[in-house]
């Protein structure tokens, strides 16, 4: 099947969802009014709380909430076929992702820009809200271990990319400089440097390789990570307007940039869909996700479709930026709405490879053996090694298929022929972009609930403004997730983060349910109660597997590091649900009180 007519329906449902479900949304469920005062003038502190312009937002939430999810999870779950990943991408990013971030947006800047464990604690008592604290800093905490962990295997040894990359963080500071000090309020003055500086930026990275600079950027994985930290505690403790939102800001215009080139270039190229609409590991025991179609495609699927990490932005940096009630739709309905598109547009690109080189990218050398045996052969796959430069055969974990496939598309657009090594070189690039604009809005997250954990014994770290206690929990965050990644360990603990995720969603949707009905629109809660059902459906099914073939097998092996593997999974796993039936109790208990 052809890509053009998918395109065409997609961008056609997706912009319905925006102008008539966000609209029902905003007007009868979440009633927003502009009379009402945000926490970023109320509570404003030029640190954290800072009235910001709507599209400047909308580019910082954006940036924050695209991470590795929308690029990797739809290029993974592809192994089932192109259609359930499609679908759920779709039908899940307007009723789950988008409403979800919506309505925990609005949620947070009725509580003055409090977390989503704060929120909980408000309206369910502190036991929830410590479950709530728990399960939020577990999963951020995991979430940027892993992101960062995909950005040094991407940018080792790359002096292009973590150039470029290096480049955004000067750039961002003399945007935020230009906007905020010396031409308050010039946003249109501080982009257009913005986007120029960027893409010269881009332009030079790919003279820096064989030049005397290579060295300085040719950093080996430990370089990185320590960079990477470094820059997460800068994010963390800077004002929001100086480094933080005018980074995530400018590199939301590569990432809507490519993305929206993608979508013209599918729409161009009318790229044939290589892989079929459902293979045989629908039934499970597929080469990447080893798990049925149900529930893996949703769990493996889950930025661009519906997320708890997302409502951790949403209750996070975001709501202490927010100007008008009225600008939480486009930024918390229509930047979710962008990611799925993302995830979309992902999903069409590694489509477009024939299955045997789709394979032969993602699965290792010994597993290729098995698949050419199922008839999945090499078809393309050395010519395109050879146009790239690059070995691409056997690395595993969706990004360098992905940029395979993107570049593909790409290089066909008339007069861009022969450019396919350039292409596959920016689009690694992208990705890694597309990662890091997620660590540092979630470090200075995870700061913010630490603060509040913190605040119980000590009301000093509440204050937004104490400086000592913004750099204690600053450090013990990005040390908590550069640890993981400098040691490995997080290989210990990502095979249910997926499970953690999803459950931080279903907490996120319950809570929302349990504001709309709050703010006097009960009848209406529907609107998250149903995603919140289906989500908790498929997670639980998928932790229930997981548990039962996969952790208890580790458990009772003979290798002991299996065996420690497999006990810590298992332990996390029950903590959570062990949470989210504390949150759910108090809730129910709260509802019938209320009756």
């Amino acid at each position: 099947m052809s890509a053009l007519p998918l395109m065409i329906a997609v961008l056609c449902v997706l912009a319905l969802a925006y102008r008539y479900y966000s609209a029902f949304l905003a007007a009868r469920v979440c009633m927003l009014n502009d009379a009402n005062q945000t926490p970023a003038f109320s509570q404003q502190d030029g640190h954290n709380y800072h009235p910001t312009p709507k599209w400047v937002l909308f580019g910082h939430h954006f940036a924050a909430i695209s991470g590795a999810g929308p690029l990797i999870g739809p290029v993974l779950a592809a192994q089932f076929g192109y259609l359930p990943g499609l679908l759920w991408l779709l039908i899940g990013v307007v009723i789950a992702g988008a409403t979800q971030d919506f309505i925990v947006l609005v949620a947070s800047v009725r509580h003055q820009g409090k977390s989503l464990a704060q929120i909980v604690k408000a309206e369910l008592g502190p036991q929830a809200g410590i479950a709530a604290g728990l399960a939020v800093l577990f999963v951020l905490i995991i979430a940027l271990a892993r992101l960062g962990l995909v950005v040094v295997n991407a940018l080792s040894e790359s002096s292009w990319g973590t150039f470029t990359i290096a480049m955004t963080v000067p750039i961002a500071f003399l945007m935020g400089l230009y906007a905020y000090k010396i031409r308050p309020g010039r946003i249109g003055e501080a982009t257009v440097f913005g986007v120029i500086a960027l893409l010269l930026a881009v332009v030079i990275g790919g003279k820096i390789p064989g030049s005397p600079w290579q060295s300085v950027f040719s950093l080996t994985k430990d370089q990185l990570t320590l960079a990477m930290m470094t820059y997460g505690f800068l994010a963390s403790v800077l004002p929001v307007w100086l480094l933080l939102c005018p980074r995530d800001y400018l590199s939301s215009f590569l990432k809507i940039g490519t993305i929206g080139l993608l979508v013209i270039a599918v729409i161009a190229v009318n790229p044939l869909l290589k892989i079929p609409p459902l293979t045989p590991f629908i039934h499970g025991g597929g080469p990447i996700v080893p798990g049925k179609v149900f529930p893996f495609v949703f769990i493996t699927i889950m930025c661009g479709a519906v997320s708890g990490f997302h409502a951790l932005v949403s209750s996070g940096t975001t709501p202490k930026m927010v100007m008008r009630e009225s600008h939480c739709r486009s930024i918390g309905y229509g930047a979710m709405l962008i990611e799925g598109l993302v995830g979309i547009v992902a999903l069409i690109a590694v489509s477009s490879l024939s299955p045997g080189d789709y394979f032969a990218i993602n699965v290792s050398q010994d597993k290729q053996v098995e698949l050419s045996v199922m008839g999945y052969h090499i078809e393309e796959l050395p010519v395109l090694e050879a146009e790239v430069k690059e070995k691409v055969q056997g690395r595993t974990g969706g990004a360098v298929s992905l940029a395979v496939g993107m570049a593909k598309i790409l290089s066909s657009i008339p007069g861009l022929n022969g450019f396919l090594s350039y292409w596959y070189h920016f689009c690694i690039m992208f990705e890694a972009l597309f990662i890091l604009t997620t660590i540092d809005t979630g470090t200075r997250i995870a700061r913010f609930v630490l603060q509040e954990f913190l605040g119980r014994m000590d009301r000093r770290f509440e204050k937004s403004d104490w400086m000592l206690g913004t750099v204690i929990t600053s450090l013990i965050t990005v040390c908590s997730w550069g640890y993981f990644i400098f040691t490995g360990s997080i290989a210990t603990i990502w095979p249910m983060f997926g499970i953690a995720n999803q459950l931080l969603a279903v907490i996120a949707l319950g809570t929302g349910a349990l504001m709309i009905r709050k703010w006097g629109r009960g009848s209406l809660s529907w609107v998250a109660w149903v995603p919140m059902g289906f989500v908790l459906m498929t997670t639980t099914t998928g932790a229930w597997q997981l548990a039962r073939d996969v952790f208890l097998r580790w458990i009772d092996s003979t290798d002991p590091s299996l065996v420690i593997r497999g006990a810590v999974d298992l332990a996390l796993t029950t903590t959570l649900f062990t949470c989210l039936g504390v949150i759910g109790f108090r809730s129910l208990r709260a509802i019938s009180l209320k009756r």
